[in-house]
């Protein structure tokens, strides 16, 4: 029989029965449906490269710049609240339990702030401004993402694997927790979401909309730093 949760009790003077059920569907919900959501958003929502790319300035909910925006208050959102929901978990097991399921959880967890946290550290932007020059003379403005300093790639590196990393240890989390508390409802979702979202990256994928980012944000000219360097290494002046 559920126990009231001891630390509320403690702290704030509250009886509270710990509600698994609702604990794992919110999870689910979170980690399994709606952060896989946002990451497709990403991959597959960027505009297709033109020759200006995405001038400085563009509305930040605007076709161009909506996928970046829903990218970044989502998972800052999500996380903030699975964050919660998992020290709930924790309070309702009167600390860590050293299962599975917890520490893929708490993997899962660590690695979502560390998300939210990192991106601090994907330095400037710059590119293109609208500002200074005329259509016929662009103005480009030096930045980490613009120029690809060592700094971006080492963030966009780190960026990408901690969060599919993250998503495997949700999935991890998510399978262990049926093994403690099933739910039928939970484990044919799961299948079922997992093979969806297989199938919506191949067509996606297949359908071209998978976008280079940078691309994507500062044009098709062979003239910026990143296209002129990747340019160079085919051609093999790049080579080392």
């Amino acid at each position: 029989m559920d126990q009231p949760i001891a630390p509320f009790e403690a702290w704030f003077g509250l009886s509270m029965l710990p509600h698994w059920h609702l604990h794992a569907w919110l999870m689910f919900a979170i980690w399994i449906v709606l952060i896989p959501a946002v990451v497709a958003l990403t991959r597959f929502g960027k505009p297709p490269p033109t020759a200006v790319g995405i001038p400085k300035g563009s509305p930040k909910l605007g076709r161009k710049l909506y996928w970046f925006t829903l990218h970044r208050a989502c998972l800052f959102v999500l996380t903030v609240i699975s964050v919660a929901a998992g020290l709930m978990a924790v309070a309702a097991s009167n600390g860590f339990s050293g299962t599975l399921h917890a520490v893929f959880g708490i993997g899962t967890l660590v690695l979502g702030v560390l998300q939210v946290v990192g991106a601090r550290w994907r330095g400037t932007h710059g590119g293109r401004d609208p500002e200074q020059g005329t259509p016929n003379r662009p103005v480009f403005t030096r930045g980490d993402h613009y120029d690809m300093t060592l700094r971006r790639r080492w963030f966009e590196a780190c960026h990408k694997t901690v969060g599919y990393f993250a998503l495997v240890c949700a999935i991890g989390a998510v399978a262990t927790g049926l093994s403690q508390y099933w739910k039928i409802g939970i484990a044919i979702a799961l299948g079922f979401v997992i093979a969806c979202w297989m199938v919506i990256a191949i067509v996606l994928e297949a359908m071209g909309f998978r976008h280079d980012t940078y691309l994507s944000n500062f044009g098709t000219g062979a003239h910026h730093p990143f296209n002129k360097a990747r340019i160079d290494t085919i051609s093999g002046d790049g080579a080392t």
